[in-house]
């Protein structure tokens, strides 16, 4: 899989990527044949009594697809965190990668279904 990491408003932190770079390869497990991976990191401005809330940004490309998910902080005063950010966005990815992988499995059991055969009943 290409992986690629933008940093925006933000030193870059081998740390986050390292961490970032190991949920993308966890997203295999949902979709094995992932192509590539963007995943853009932002820190917005400092609030006056809160620190930096981080918008994260994914966007995975599959076979026959494109999966884009983010976190932007809104309120989210845990978003203060740029790993906290980085786990949410990837759980959101993983939650429209099951969906995709699930929705392909849907359309080949209905593309291999014969017409009028009806599903669930035994003769």
């Amino acid at each position: 899989m290409d992986l690629q990491i933008t940093f925006h408003g933000l030193e870059h932190s081998d740390a986050l990527a390292e961490r970032i770079a190991s949920r993308a390869r966890d997203l295999e497990r949902f979709a094995p044949h992932v192509v590539s991976c963007h995943v853009f990191v932002q820190a917005g401005m400092a609030r006056h009594h809160q620190g930096n809330l981080f918008s994260v940004h994914v966007h995975v490309r599959v076979p026959g697809g494109e999966i884009a998910a983010s976190r932007d902080p809104g309120l989210n005063h845990a978003h203060e965190d740029a790993n906290v950010a980085v786990r949410d966005a990837f759980d959101a990815t993983v939650r429209q990668l099951e969906d995709y992988m699930r929705r392909r499995r849907d359309n080949k059991r209905q593309e291999r279904t014969p017409r009028g055969a009806l599903l669930g009943r035994r003769a």
